[in-house]
């Protein structure tokens, strides 16, 4: 097992690239079983979450071709020859649950296995379920799988969300468009990675009113085709490398960022002390004059502030003058960073779901030993700042969801290296 040293010290300077947002694209995979044409992803990032949904898609009768060195997917699933989703690989990415709405809706029928927990806390799937139910599918739960049928096909139907799921709207949306008649999702989320899926499904000949809003109409069309459709910039991705340069200093483009894609994180770091230019292809970020300021946070679904990026502001404000109030809305048990920063000298005070950090003059390097993907990050953050050196264990939670990180940092002047543990 693999871990990642950072020395601290030293500003940062030159232009990182920015890859295709994996949430997006996980989404963008799981949509290709709604046709049996081809469906053409560009800007697709190399990385692990990617290859094991391609294995599942695999596993269903996707044929899958990669070009120009990973960064085009073709998908053809000219014949889906198997509908169910073993719990050996969904177990490994929840985001293969998305499996479902397409295979019900194209096939009438699908076996999925429930994902499970993960480290970030419980992130239940009845709201997919009572949305597919509520388009006229029959669902039951047996021995760790959802059983989903609709012999006669989907009926469009009105979809009240209590509360904004990603996931949930997801499934609902790839669901309807095959369905027969008007399906209204309401409180839909407002994710980019959700309106780029729907986006891409228009392409498909899918008929979708609403994209980017809480409410989503879908006429049901009889059958979609083959599309050619370029991932969105990953907006978590450019917010992390958007912290690197406001925790050690310098200065920092980020070629191919977007900023309308993340408004409010922008306003709320350029309050804390960020200076963000748009520059032809991307945008430049520094830090004005001295430490940046403590902001307070509140973690909500988009427009709001992006829980992946609760993580690594909170390494950012460790340093901060004054005390920063960082609330997780979100998902419980997501300030498991927390005391691997107050290692490396942090004072943070988490109670429930909220945490006080107070800045430090300076951090100082340890052993630390990373929780889940976003915590991993924010570790590797705080050490390009922090005394010393910092030695971050368990970092193959990195390789899920951060394309080529070390040679990103590296590039832009950062003394960091990934080094295989003894034994």
């Amino acid at each position: 097992m693999d871990s990642i040293v950072v020395q601290g010290g030293g500003p940062l300077s030159g232009t990182i690239p920015i890859s295709g947002a994996k949430n997006t694209c996980l989404k963008l995979m799981c949509a290709a079983l709604l046709t049996d044409e081809p469906v053409t992803l560009t800007n697709v990032p190399r990385l692990s979450d990617i290859t094991t949904l391609a294995h599942l898609l695999e596993t269903l009768g996707v044929e899958v071709a990669l070009l120009q060195d990973g960064r085009v997917m073709v998908l053809s699933a000219r014949e889906i020859t198997n509908r169910k989703a073993d719990y050996d690989i969904v177990r490994k990415l929840r985001a293969s649950f998305n499996v479902l709405g397409p295979l019900l809706a194209r096939e009438h029928d699908a076996v999925v296995s429930l994902p499970g927990g993960c480290a970030i806390g419980a992130r239940k799937v009845d709201l997919h379920l009572k949305a597919l139910e509520t388009l006229g599918a029959t669902v039951e739960l047996r021995e760790g799988y959802v059983h989903a049928s609709a012999p006669g096909g989907l009926k469009g139907a009105e979809i009240d969300f209590p509360f904004v799921s990603v996931g949930a709207t997801e499934n609902a949306l790839t669901a309807a468009v095959l369905a027969q008649g008007t399906t209204v999702i309401r409180n839909a989320a407002q994710e980019p990675d959700t309106a780029d899926l729907a986006l891409c499904l228009t392409q498909m000949g899918a008929k979708i009113d609403g994209i980017g809003t809480s409410t989503l109409t879908i006429e049901g069309v009889d059958r979609l085709h083959g599309c050619t459709h370029e991932v969105i910039a990953d907006r978590i991705e450019t917010g992390t490398f958007m912290m690197a340069p406001l925790i050690a200093g310098g200065e920092v483009t980020l070629k191919g960022a977007r900023r309308d894609l993340m408004n409010r994180f922008c306003e709320t770091i350029e309050a804390a002390g960020a200076e963000i230019d748009a520059v032809d292809g991307g945008l430049t970020v520094r830090r004005s004059n001295g430490p940046l300021t403590a902001v307070d946070v509140r973690t909500e679904p988009y427009p709001g502030f992006p829980t992946d990026l609760q993580a690594q502001l909170m390494a950012a404000m460790c340093t901060a003058r004054g005390t920063s109030r960082l609330e997780e809305t979100i998902f419980e048990n997501r300030f498991m960073h927390a005391p691997e920063l107050i290692r490396m000298g942090a004072r943070i005070d988490v109670h429930g779901g909220t945490a006080e950090v107070t800045g430090v003059e300076r951090l100082r390097g340890a052993p630390v030993m990373a929780t889940d993907l976003r915590a991993s990050v924010s570790l590797i953050l705080a050490g390009l700042a922090a005394e010393g050196e910092t030695r971050v264990s368990r970092v193959y939670h990195l390789d899920r969801g951060y394309e080529q990180l070390v040679r990103k940092l590296e590039g832009v002047g950062a003394r960091i290296e990934r080094v295989a543990e003894d034994g």
